[in-house]
């Protein structure tokens, strides 16, 4: 037995919208992560240091960086949920 498609999709006038905010997110995360890797790789004696606590930079960047990707990807769905409504009226 087959079945149809699950919803019927239409135009999404926001696409260009959440396209560009999409790329903007991903390079800026890029750029950040591009530091973890650059200072692992070039100062790899600085991830070893502690900061907070006993955690040293290692630990807190990395985290830092699961954390600005839970963040980021609410402010995507946000901010494209707000313009998907203003402009697929």
């Amino acid at each position: 037995m087959q079945h149809g498609p699950a919803a019927e999709l239409g135009k999404d006038n926001a696409s260009k919208y959440k396209e560009k905010l999409g790329l903007i997110l991903f390079f800026v995360y890029l750029v950040i992560y591009a530091g973890f890797v650059g200072i692992g790789l070039l100062y790899p004696e600085t991830m070893g240091t502690h900061i907070l606590g006993k955690q040293n930079v290692a630990i807190v960047y990395g985290f830092g960086l699961i954390f600005l990707a839970i963040i980021m990807g609410f402010v995507y769905n946000f901010f494209c949920t707000k313009m998907e409504n203003k402009l697929n009226k």
